[in-house]
């Protein structure tokens, strides 16, 4: 259970440095800066989904949470 945690929270790790580089070029390159929102917006989306699976999963393990 401690993994599903771990790669949840670097998930998130990784949105706020996308989204933090998007914010610093987007002046400079629009382009770079489109990327950067997608693989933002694709992190926060995998951080729900395997929060989401985690609950899940301990919910099966101890049926009376």
């Amino acid at each position: 259970m401690k993994s599903y945690k771990i790669s949840e929270i670097l998930y998130w790790i990784i949105a706020v440095v996308a989204l933090y580089e998007t914010f610093n070029i987007w002046n400079s390159n629009r382009e770079k800066a489109f990327i950067f929102i997608i693989f933002g917006l694709l992190s926060i989306f995998m951080a729900l989904f395997r929060r989401h699976y985690r609950k899940k999963f301990k919910k099966r393990e101890d049926p009376s949470k």
